[in-house]
């Protein structure tokens, strides 16, 4: 009998959007079970951002996702120790997530974990990331704000 294959990804997942679901769905075609880590809060507050949402709703929101066998939270400090627990077979990088596959893997091996690093692609799409979605509902708030005051204006 073959054996499942373990695929670890991680990520904020702060807004969830297109570019999350996929980066998960590439994640879970690499293997059988796919395993999604979510970052902590303080680690989302000292790498990005304060989180829009917070980390256990976050965690909730991920694992209902159809890909995903299971999403749990993230260690606070040394991300090795997370991927210790999980032992995965493969870990699936976001195509913008700051690490480089070959330091990941040559300290997973010191660690006694025999994982392979991939690397996955971009979604190109209009609202593909957080940030743009930020961006794109400000710049929406701001016009019907502009909107609304050259109505007022008119009507005096």
């Amino acid at each position: 009998m073959a054996q499942m294959v373990r695929v670890m990804a991680s990520g904020v997942f702060d807004i969830l959007h297109l570019g999350h679901l996929h980066y998960l769905r590439q994640a879970k075609e690499l293997g059988d079970d796919l395993v999604v880590v979510v970052a902590r809060d303080s680690t989302v507050r000292r790498m990005k951002h304060d989180p829009v949402t917070p980390e256990d709703k976050r965690r909730d929101l991920v694992e209902a996702l159809k890909p995903v066998d299971e999403a749990i939270l993230g260690h606070e400090g040394d991300i090795y120790k997370t991927v210790e627990e999980v032992n995965p077979d493969i870990i699936a990088l976001g195509w913008d997530q700051p690490f480089e596959p070959g330091e990941i893997e040559a300290e997973c091996r010191k660690r006694g974990i025999d994982a392979k690093v991939v690397r996955l692609e971009k979604l190109e799409g209009d609202l593909d990331g957080t940030t743009k979605i930020i961006n794109k509902v400000i710049s929406m708030w701001n016009f019907q704000q502009r909107m609304k005051r050259i109505e007022d204006a008119g009507e005096e």
